[in-house]
């Protein structure tokens, strides 16, 4: 007995201890995933395996906070998160927006991924694996998608992060392996690499190792480390760069690349993970500034790929590598028929490699492969591409790739000033130059670059001369974020840092109303804008004659009509509360009035094919008469 109860007593004694060492942190985790490599790419999923994966990551987090809760996605709501100190997304949640398809002014196809949080979520959270991707993209995080192929190993880890050091105690298991074999194909990036890596072991198991597990996320490493909200912990064995980035943080998002479930961590990785969390939960108040709405735009780094592929020799190797994937294709499927046939039970991919059309290889032309790389500056070197680098090379501190698919143009405009574009002197002078004033063609220079490489939208150059002042001690230049100088602040007040802001102005600015009369003192226009994450908004713009005035808000005491903006939407549509302009003051009544230029904005979401109606109406006044209640319809084209 007595044997039985010093027992009871160590257990309870044990289970105190580490009571004791649970940090005092509310957790949410939000699931949906499995462990399974075809279930996480599929539609739809086991709900078995759900379960199981869900449970093992409440149990393990459990063993190290107080308090853990966990649904799936489907149930997640945003405002759940404003209850927890850290919100863990490891599945799909409901979209916000679906995703937008859209053509370009120039032909191009943009995509908008689909909305699931809003872009203005500033709750501590923490991203597994492709809800990195699928939540980031449409948000402006830098945690995208570069490449589904993370394994279970970490390398090139920050061990002097928070995450190696505690609270809980890591021991860090560091074993020399060797050097991914796909990183040596990107060693004109990276220059030459040792056939060695030391390496952490982050799961038991991996996709290269256990066919059809879960496989990981890494994000692209060109730009992730540009603006002062972002940090790199640690890149893993994939098949893209060594720097690929595995585990990192972009404002108050960290992202955990690595796949598995807590039943498949090693213990080392379970006591980071956990630190990971209280890591997250000290995120509180952070945000994202530099946002990266396009993943495939070319940051300089991407010069040194470009300038590799386009050259003869890449050329040759590429035909030869392309020569024998298509021999190797036709064995496998050769040798996959003729299992067939015998009526063996073939191996998923020997069921893939049967779909492939059979196609005989036909190399592509020397002239189209460099055009592709060359793009525009092959009209003018053509074949030539030592010529091209030599270019390239001599303007990289002009080059601008922001919004463009992987495509630099040279930026003349900083080229004529010797100043490269990401020099904050280059807005210092532009601003100088819109300060004296005297040369126009040298201040329409100074507008296109403040307009190319900033958000703000003044007209003034002292307002522009007073921002510069102010923060230009906080002000960097971000190339992910879209080629801009942004300030470092966590003030959303800032002028500087609000890419909706400068793109619906921008907007605005584009429409080109009528002229008005004395007969037509209102005019009327509207545009239906898609933005950086998918944002759809209608702007509506009014433009009024000098010494009349339509009404904004109309007290109940006034006798006058206040103007409204009514969408007629087709199906497929919704839209948000219309957002109106302030107005001046007309008497003492609360009633306003627009003079000179009224401008409507409305959020709307979803997607159709037909066109939308938009109802303006409003009633037009001077000093001395009113005219009659006026109504107009603007037809707008879909998108």
């Amino acid at each position: 007995m007595k044997r039985i109860l010093y027992a009871l007593f160590l257990v309870m004694l044990c289970t105190n201890v580490f009571a004791q060492h649970k940090q005092d942190l509310r957790v949410l985790y939000v699931g949906g995933s499995t462990d399974s490599s075809d279930d996480s790419r599929s539609k739809t999923v086991d709900p078995n395996a759900v379960k199981i994966r869900m449970a093992a990551f409440e149990e393990c987090l459990k063993q190290y906070f107080t308090e853990v809760a966990a649904i799936v996605g489907s149930e997640y709501k945003e405002e759940m998160s404003a209850n927890y100190d850290v919100t863990i997304f490891d599945g799909k949640i409901p979209v916000k927006q679906s995703r937008i398809i859209r053509k370009g002014a120039n032909g191009e196809t943009n995509y908008h991924a689909g909305l699931r949080l809003s872009e203005d979520f500033e709750y501590p959270t923490l991203l597994i694996a492709e809800a990195g991707e699928d939540i980031g993209r449409s948000i402006g995080l830098k945690t995208d998608w570069y490449c589904l192929c993370l394994d279970a190993d970490a390398h090139h880890m920050n061990l002097d992060h928070p995450i190696f050091k505690g609270p809980f105690e890591t021991t860090i298991t560091i074993e020399e392996k060797p050097t991914p074999e796909d990183a040596f194909h990107y060693e004109y990036y990276t220059g030459k690499l040792p056939a060695t890596t030391p390496m952490w072991k982050v799961q038991t198991k991996g996709y290269k190792t256990h066919e059809g597990f879960r496989v990981g996320m890494v994000s692209r490493p060109w730009g992730f480390a540009d603006s002062p909200d972002t940090e790199i912990i640690s890149s893993g064995v994939c098949a893209k760069t060594i720097d690929a980035v595995a585990i990192g943080r972009h404002g108050n998002f960290f992202f955990w690349g690595f796949a598995a479930s807590p039943s498949y961590m090693t213990d080392e990785a379970k006591d980071v993970f956990a630190n990971a969390v209280v890591y997250t939960a000290s995120l509180k108040g952070q945000r994202v500034i530099a946002r990266k709405y396009y993943d495939r735009a070319a940051t300089k780094a991407y010069l040194k790929e470009n300038i590799y592929l386009s050259s003869e020799d890449v050329y040759k190797e590429r035909i030869k590598s392309d020569k024998e994937w298509y021999a190797q294709q036709a064995e496998e499927k050769k040798k996959a028929l003729e299992k067939k046939n015998k009526g063996e039970k073939l191996t998923k991919k020997e069921e893939y490699v049967l779909t492939i059309p059979t196609r005989e290889y036909q190399p592509q032309p020397f002239e189209k492969y460099l055009e592709k790389y060359m793009q525009d500056a092959f009209k003018i070197f053509g074949t030539d591409y030592k010529a091209y680098h030599k270019y390239m090379y001599k303007n990289e501190p002009y080059l601008y790739g922001a919004a463009m698919f992987y495509k630099f143009i040279v930026d003349e405009d900083a080229r004529k000033w010797g100043i490269a574009n990401s020099d904050i002197r280059i807005l210092d002078k532009a601003i100088s130059v819109l300060e004296k004033g005297k040369n126009k063609e040298e201040c329409d220079r100074a507008k296109r670059i403040l307009d190319r490489y900033t958000l703000c939208t003044f007209t003034d150059p002292a307002q522009w001369r007073n921002w510069f002042e102010t923060y230009k001690d906080k002000i960097f230049f971000t190339e992910a974020g879209g080629y801009l100088f942004l300030v470092n602040t966590l003030d959303n007040t800032v002028p500087g840092n609000d890419y909706r802001a400068k793109r619906l102005q921008q907007a605005i600015d584009s429409i080109n109303l009528p002229e008005t009369s004395d007969n037509e003192p209102v005019a009327t226009g509207a545009k239906h804008i898609t933005i950086e994450g998918g944002k759809q908004f209608i702007i509506v713009k009014l433009g009024i004659r000098t010494g009349y005035h339509i009404y904004g808000n109309v007290s109940d005491q006034d006798p006058y009509i206040p103007t409204k903006v009514e969408l007629v939407l087709p199906d497929g549509y919704t839209q948000a509360e219309v957002l109106a302009p302030f107005g001046t003051p007309l008497g003492t009544n609360g009633t306003t009035q627009y003079e000179d230029e009224a401008t409507f904005i409305i959020p709307i979401y979803g997607d159709a094919k037909d066109g939308i109606k938009v109802k303006v109406s409003y009633q037009c006044c001077d000093s001395s008469i009113c005219f009659p209640p006026t109504e107009k319809t603007i037809e707008l084209p879909s998108a």
